[in-house]
């Protein structure tokens, strides 16, 4: 048997929203190697127009993303789920080094194998400008 990401599909309501939890919690660490344990090794991505495939690669991507991304804090939502997928919602804040906020929104649809690992994730993302007052995060 190899290495597992529990809870394993097929989902429950109770084991998508989960699973969920435990992606935003992973995220807001801002741990590429941590999160990037959740995917299989030949993970498929879209991240906006950017494709992404592989461990090693997610790693890479989300060291550079935080490197702009700075405060960042994430909320996701459970949106639906079937044995081996979900769909999330989500918005995360962040504000860039000239000290600029947004508020990202969207859309990500994952497909899980049956070790539990995440092996294909599709973002949609829209980032808004926002000002320091209005974040809610």
């Amino acid at each position: 048997m190899g290495e597992q990401k529990h809870p394993l599909p097929p989902f429950t309501l109770e084991t998508a929203k989960q699973k969920i939890q435990m992606a935003e919690d992973a995220w807001n660490s801002k741990d590429p190697v941590k999160i990037s344990k959740a995917y299989s090794i030949d993970s498929e991505w879209r991240n906006r127009s950017i494709f992404i495939n592989g461990r090693e690669a997610i790693q890479q991507f989300l060291a550079k993303k935080w490197e702009v991304e700075l405060d960042y804090k994430l909320k996701k939502e459970y949106w639906a789920h079937t044995d081996n997928k979900i769909a999330v919602r989500f918005e995360y804040e962040y504000r860039t080094e000239d000290k600029k906020w947004y508020r990202a929104y969207g859309n990500e649809n994952w497909e899980f194998d049956e070790n539990g690992l995440m092996k294909k994730r599709f973002a949609s993302i829209n980032d808004l400008p926002i000002k320091e007052s209005e974040r809610t995060l």
